[in-house]
């Protein structure tokens, strides 16, 4: 069952999830509030958004220790149903998103991240490094030099307090960066932003909301397409977190079910007055570099962040967003996969096309999908490339006037006219022996290249034998080929 977990992903950590939810919590407020601004709706949209899905998916989800909430990826595309439609359309939206990934999950479509190359995942890490990045220049740009010192000192206690002995080992240094500045620009009664200056927090808890839109097939066709896109990029960006806290913890993550725990999760955020979300990359490395482990720090970072909100307002209005600035530059570090850069000079010209591509293309468009898309594409044009190099074909002659040719390697739509090529059908030779022990047909382009071959020798009057088909190629060979049927050869020549 999907709510089922071991007591481990729970208990396992308790000290270090807590501690990491709160400073994730602290993390998500600016972050949901700019989020809701992204989309053009109220503050407490993007802020209950995050609540629900990152309580809900502490329970449901297939991966312990991943954050998700409101994100900016999401919101992006919400822009023009909020408004041309309005609120109640998104939140109907949000419900239809959630359905389509649960039926995902049960289709299984996580098993697709297969097909994301390492190159694919790599590209993707840099560019979202480069996008939290430049999200903080905002806060940096026509400031006083107050708010650079202030970015400055934030990021030296992150980088410093884990160094100073036992203490620095207990408390998150990010946690630390965030009161010690908040305490920092209150007694100095600094004239600096402040969480409050982002939009007004909300004060009541969420409650149960059913979207006020016709349950017509208008509606339908209104919300459709932005449920799909949705939840394609929900589940490509959880898909592609998951990956990374895999790597990052050395566990494994279940990906099946990470997409029905996001459709439930966005469901709930739905019925609470909340927009959809998935997985975050950034705040997910905050988690994880802050200790938390387990699915009581994305428990805890949903809660707190909900009675933080509600009840403790006053202070977290208080916050200078140079805090949060330090925090989210500490996360786009620590998220850029450095050693790719040194990798540029070893790994083939492929794979750094590959990766390089990805980046541009993410942080060209601030499209996760479209730079995922991409990468994926490339690296199959590259993939299949390669592979078709590595046909050969062999001929030796075995009689007075026959010949045998020895094929090696995968034959399919890149390489059948390679195929075709490596035979000499001007040559007068009375037998034709096509051994195909050490090759394998894929597609139907790799069966018209054999009936080319075996129709055209048959033309200049050699017999034809076929020898040495795996039982795969074997299958494919008689689903598809038409050289031994004598109607479907007249048919195919006279439309030549």
């Amino acid at each position: 069952m999907i709510f089922l977990s071991n007591k481990q992903d729970w208990l396992g950590n308790v000290k270090g999830d807590i501690l990491a939810g709160i400073v994730v919590a602290l993390a998500l407020i600016p972050e949901a509030i700019a989020f809701s601004i992204i989309a053009g709706v109220d503050p407490k949209v993007g802020l209950y958004a995050s609540f629900c899905i990152a309580t809900i998916v502490a329970f449901t989800g297939g991966r312990p220790g991943m954050i998700s909430a409101a994100t900016g990826a999401m919101a992006l595309l919400m822009v023009t149903l909020v408004k041309e439609h309005g609120l109640e359309y998104l939140l109907a939206a949000t419900l239809l998103t959630g359905v389509l990934q649960i039926l995902a999950g049960y289709l299984k479509l996580g098993g697709l991240m297969r097909f994301v190359s390492r190159s694919v995942v790599t590209g993707f890490v840099n560019a979202l490094a480069i996008l939290i990045f430049i999200a903080q220049l905002p806060e940096l740009t026509n400031v006083t030099w107050h708010v650079y010192a202030m970015t400055a000192g934030g990021l030296g206690i992150i980088y410093l307090f884990p160094h100073i002995p036992v203490i620095g080992k207990s408390i998150p240094s990010p946690l630390v960066c965030i009161v010690l500045l908040t305490v920092l620009s209150q007694v100095m009664a600094l004239d600096i932003r402040t969480v409050g200056d982002m939009g007004e927090l909300p004060d009541t808890l969420p409650i149960f909301l059913w979207p006020e839109v016709p349950l017509t097939l208008e509606t339908l066709w209104i919300i459709l397409p932005y449920a799909l896109g949705l939840s394609v990029v929900g589940l490509l960006e959880s898909m592609m977190t998951a990956t990374i806290v895999d790597d990052l913890t050395d566990t494994k993550s279940d990906q099946n079910r990470e997409c029905k725990a996001q459709g439930i999760a966005n469901i709930g955020a739905g019925l609470m007055g909340g927009m959809a979300g998935c997985a975050m990359i950034g705040q997910s490395i905050i988690n994880i570099k802050s200790g938390g482990r387990g699915r009581l720090s994305s428990l805890s970072a949903g809660i707190f962040l909900l009675l933080m909100v509600v009840f403790l307002g006053d202070w977290l209005k208080q916050i200078p967003m140079a805090a949060l600035v330090a925090v989210m530059i500490m996360v786009a570090i620590g998220t850029f996969s450095w050693s790719s850069i040194k990798d540029l000079k070893t790994h083939p010209l492929s794979t750094n096309i590959v990766m390089i591509a990805t980046v541009i293309t993410v942080v060209g468009t601030h499209n996760l999908a479209i730079g995922v898309f991409v990468g994926v594409l490339l690296s199959a044009l590259f993939f299949t490339h390669k592979i078709s190099r590595f046909m050969v074909v062999k001929n030796t002659q075995t009689a007075p006037q026959g010949r045998t040719y020895q094929v090696t390697g995968q034959i399919f739509f890149v390489s059948a006219d390679k195929f075709v090529d490596a035979f000499d059908f001007k040559e007068v030779v009375d037998a034709v022996v096509i051994d195909l022990s050490h090759a394998h047909f894929w597609d139907i382009s790799a069966v018209g290249a054999l009936d080319k071959v075996v129709i055209k020798f048959r033309r200049e009057g050699a017999t034809v034998n076929i020898v040495g088909m795996s039982d795969a190629t074997a299958t494919v060979i008689d689903k598809f080929a038409i050289h031994n049927d004598p109607a479907a050869v007249e048919k195919m020549m006279a439309g030549h």
